[in-house]
């Protein structure tokens, strides 16, 4: 026990980088490790569509007037958020494709880059199909609830949004097969730190 609780010593750290050809083997099968796990447990394939988002600073604040400009990007940024995962809108995704409303909001939907120009929206799914109609699905979705809140003043007049990414998209897997390799390798190799470390070397 007091082995465990005493500090690495001089000697210790020196045994840990003699021990080289272990930590080359470790890696390698802790990237075995890491593949295995991929190709048996697969992560779910990922879509991605896009909305092109302009706000048209120039034409809603003509003057130059950086603060109200900022306000202004805040504001309707928000607004557009809140509307990507509206009761509205995920409740049209759940219909179409049978899927819980608190599934498409914590596990299959992430929406990145809320600022000016393009908006990505990020769907998941064990099946790349779904995953592919998923994503189309819901940044055509976003964008026809959006227009409508425009035309019925809650957003500003100025705020055009074009779906420009969302027909016959691709898929990949939400995580490479790199980081499975990084992960397994690095799980390996820290398992055997602590090992060498804290299991006392028997004595010659």
């Amino acid at each position: 026990m007091n082995f465990i609780l005493t500090a690495p010593s001089l000697d210790d750290l020196i045994r840990l980088l003699k021990a080289w050809r272990f930590w080359v083997l470790g890696a390698i099968l802790g990237a075995i490790l890491g593949a295995a796990v991929y190709y048996i447990i697969p992560p779910s394939f990922r879509a991605q569509a896009t909305v092109n988002v302009d706000f048209n600073l120039e034409q809603a604040w003509p003057k130059d007037t950086d603060r109200q400009q900022f306000y202004y990007l805040e504001r309707e940024s928000r607004k557009l958020e809140e509307i990507a995962s509206s009761d509205d809108v995920m409740g049209q995704l759940s219909s179409k494709f049978s899927i819980p409303v608190k599934d498409l909001r914590g596990k299959k939907l992430q929406l990145s880059q809320p600022a000016e120009a393009g908006w990505h929206f990020y769907a998941d799914d064990k099946n790349s199909q779904t995953a592919a109609a998923l994503a189309s699905a819901w940044a055509e979705a976003f964008v026809a609830k959006a227009q409508a809140e425009i035309k019925a003043g809650n957003i500003n007049e100025f705020v055009k949004l074009e779906a420009t990414q969302s027909k016959n998209l691709s898929t990949k897997r939400s995580i490479p097969l790199s980081g499975y390799l990084l992960a397994g390798s690095v799980g390996f190799l820290t398992l055997a730190v602590f090992g060498v470390l804290f299991i006392k070397p028997k004595n010659k």
